[in-house]
């Protein structure tokens, strides 16, 4: 019998083609995660980051301890929609109300994923979204960063032909997260609508803030930033690396330690305090070099979709490598930027999503696999780790010779609209 040299028939890759095939593989994908989730669920637990939030929405709308309640609140005022939602079913069943609300709005990112023009062009970058949900799937379903996933993949879809609806998803997903900001800056410089853009933000954000005035919560409005102001080094954060080997070798009394404060481990060690204070200042500096840069593409003439799709994996990328916290959900910001360039342009994307399918397969390593190992500075995990931070540095240098090829490549524009 002769050997055809493929593991599936031409009629089964063909179905793994299909908007149905995609539908399939979503219902599988998180099934297996409501499942696992149901270990806890049955007992009426939570999980990770959930926990805190079953705490936040037991206590209900309360500016009077909202900075104070459990923990300090750390994200912005809109979050509270979801973590309130999330108590529908009673605080015994939170974790549930949660996955279904994560389920639900992953549904709706993967039905404008591949319906209508995006049906055959969709397809491949779908089901590189559930691979990816496979190994950062446990932070997806416990972080809030699950919720702005798919507002933020529904704006880049429809941002070319829909410029302010994407400015009000990306408000809105904003004042529920703060990094859908490093996505709002690229579509402000690319789109030729830039006005309404902003005008929209500017209408979002006043009636947050007008909201939050009228019910006593004003003085909180901004507690999400202040409240990092004095964070340490994360340990997973990308310019954190020195002192984990630092840690690792013992030397000059460098340790990895819990901030119990804030629930965080950080690194300690010669310097690390000064680094944790520079590394704010060297945020804005690089978000400000990336936007630069990203005018200087567009008055070059560069093509605005590419730009603006290349410029939000260039800022996402910068919002995480310039970042002192490094949270491992981090990763997950990336995530509909690389998806929203796929379905642009699948060959000029596949570096992008096979350095983010490595980071994401080497932070599901960290975590939730290993950590423990990692905060007692095992020498294999601290390697994984900076591996996982190399390939980060490496998608961002990737992003930053994409966006000048683009205003070296194109006609230089007489003016930018």
């Amino acid at each position: 019998m002769a050997v055809r040299g493929r593991l599936l028939s031409p009629s089964a890759i063909a179905w793994f083609r299909t908007p149905a095939s995609v539908w399939w593989g979503f219902a599988a994908v998180h099934g297996f995660f409501l499942a696992w989730m149901m270990s806890f669920i049955i007992h009426g637990e939570t999980f990770s980051d959930t926990e805190q939030y079953r705490q936040w929405a037991q206590l209900g709308y309360n500016p009077a301890v909202l900075g104070d309640a459990i923990s300090p609140w750390v994200y912005p005022l809109l979050a509270q929609l979801p973590i309130f939602a999330a108590n529908m079913f009673g605080p015994s069943l939170y974790l549930l109300g949660w996955t279904l609300i994560i389920t639900a709005l992953n549904a709706v990112g993967m039905a404008f994923l591949v319906r209508g023009t995006r049906s055959q062009t969709g397809i491949a970058p779908a089901w590189f979204w559930l691979f990816f949900t496979i190994f950062m799937g446990f932070l997806s379903f416990a972080r809030v960063e699950g919720i702005t996933t798919s507002f933020v993949l529904v704006a880049l879809l429809y941002a070319s032909e829909r410029p302010v609806v994407a400015g009000l998803l990306l408000s809105l997903a904003t004042w529920i997260k703060v990094w859908p900001a490093a996505v709002i800056a690229p579509l402000l410089i690319a789109s030729a609508r830039r006005f309404h853009v902003f005008l929209t933000g500017v209408v979002v954000s006043a009636g947050v803030a007008a909201f939050a005035v009228l019910t006593g919560a004003g003085s909180h409005l901004l507690d999400f930033a202040i409240n990092q102001g004095d964070r340490g080094m994360q340990l997973e954060a990308t310019f954190s690396t020195p002192w984990v080997w630092l840690s690792v070798f013992n030397i000059g009394g460098s340790k990895i330690a819990d901030n119990v404060a804030i629930n965080s481990t950080e690194v300690y060690g010669p310097g690390a305090e000064v680094a944790a204070f520079l590394m704010q200042p060297l945020l804005i500096v690089a978000a400000l070099a990336g936007a630069l840069l990203m005018v200087w593409a567009l008055r070059r003439g560069a093509e605005r979709q590419e730009l603006l799709l290349e410029g939000s994996l260039l800022m996402v990328t910068a919002f995480i490598v310039f970042n002192k916290v490094g949270s491992p959900q981090f990763i997950i910001w990336l995530l509909p930027v690389v998806v929203a360039g796929l379905v642009h342009d699948w060959n000029r994307w596949k570096v992008p999503a096979t350095l983010l399918m490595g980071i994401a397969f080497m932070t599901f390593i960290v975590y939730p696999l290993f950590y423990t190992p990692l905060i007692h500075a095992n020498p294999i995990m601290a390697a994984v780790l900076t591996a996982r931070n190399v390939l980060l540095v490496t998608l961002l240098v990737w992003a930053v010779r994409r966006t000048v090829e683009l205003g070296r490549s194109a006609i230089p524009a007489r003016s930018a609209k």
